[in-house]
């Protein structure tokens, strides 16, 4: 099988691991401790755009056959809104699904029986995924060292951060390879190549392990 196929496919492996509901959303290298078997609910930590995010939980056999919702927080009108539904098995667990169609670091809430779109303030369940474009990106260094980005930083080999055609200086951007993720900020503009969104610093690059032009996972979360 080649290298390109492979590393993506890890890198769709990573995407897809769960997260615990009670844990933060670490933006650079994971590394978080391994979620309780029987929490309430359990987000992917990622997952792409068009793909599908299985929530998973357990509330114990005293809801077995009730309907649960997921929620995600729509932050422009500070209101929850439905994304997927499951009835609750026998043995008390859930797998709920929702085709991610829109990208974004999302917060979502576990609702057992009602609909997920009630006050914000309603004490729920909580989780956190982010949820990446897929783009094609390159990375650069070499021959640019000691030269200045169009937003002005010195390239150096320490420099983390990404190029981008249009978004502003500074923006964040959080990007996801081969089960690594991290968040830095647009310090340059480029690529100019045809078919490429982004072009990785040398440093931002070996932080993801990332060493040719591939398919990342990418998303603006500032």
């Amino acid at each position: 099988m080649p290298a390109r196929r492979i590393a993506m496919l890890l890198a769709a492996c990573a995407l897809g691991a769960p997260a615990s509901a009670s844990a933060a959303t670490a933006p650079d290298t994971g590394g978080a401790a391994a979620p309780p078997p029987d929490a309430p609910l359990l987000a992917p930590r990622g997952v792409l755009v068009g793909e599908t995010a299985t929530f998973k939980g357990t509330l114990g056999t005293r809801y077995a056959g009730r309907t649960v919702r997921i929620g995600r927080l729509d932050a422009r009108k500070d209101a929850w809104v439905d994304v997927a539904q499951a009835t609750v098995g026998a043995d008390g667990t859930y797998a709920a699904r929702w085709t991610a169609d829109v990208a974004g670091r999302m917060r979502v809430h576990l609702v057992r029986g009602g609909r997920a779109t009630a006050a914000v303030s309603e004490p729920a369940p909580e989780a956190g995924v982010t949820v990446y474009r897929r783009a094609v990106a390159s990375w650069y260094g070499p021959g640019f060292y000691g030269r200045r980005t169009a937003c002005g930083k010195r390239m150096t080999k320490r420099l983390l951060g990404v190029a981008h055609r249009t978004l502003p200086c500074g923006t964040p951007v959080e990007l996801a390879y081969g089960g690594a993720t991290i968040t830095v900020p647009v310090v340059d503009r480029g690529p100019f190549k045809k078919g490429r969104r982004w072009d990785l610093t040398a440093a931002t690059a070996k932080a993801l392990g990332f060493t040719f032009t591939d398919t990342i996972g990418a998303v603006r979360v500032g």
